[in-house]
């Protein structure tokens, strides 16, 4: 009864391979969080997710009312930039390392079993 169809995706196979391949889900491997577009805003989100930078982001709020202000206002800013750019960087170059591993484990030659 049952019967499946394996397309190769080499050579003059290449052509079908695109036409049936449009019809399923790809099985690629993708453990990136971070897309070029989106990076800055869901790092961002990510990082004032932790108490700390909620903290220092509130003293900057806080210090640019003209009432509280206890110091100049761009160097309460110093620190918290400081931190989520480093913070920034240190994920991007995680982020990064990850896309190349899923892009050698995708292009992996697969062999098939067949009885």
């Amino acid at each position: 009864g049952k019967h499946r169809i394996v397309i190769p995706c080499l050579g003059h196979f290449k052509e079908e391979y695109e036409k049936v391949s449009k019809l399923y889900m790809n099985n690629k491997i993708r453990t990136t969080r971070y897309t070029l577009l989106n990076f800055l805003p869901r790092n961002l989100f990510e990082q004032f997710h932790r108490v700390a930078n909620l903290y220092f982001l509130f003293l900057v709020v806080l210090n640019w009312v003209p009432l509280v202000e206890a110091f100049q206002k761009e160097i309460t800013m110093l620190p918290l930039i400081g931190v989520l750019t480093i913070i920034a960087v240190k994920d991007g170059l995680e982020d990064y390392s990850r896309y190349k591993m899923d892009r050698q484990i995708n292009n992996l030659v697969t062999k098939v079993y067949n009885r």
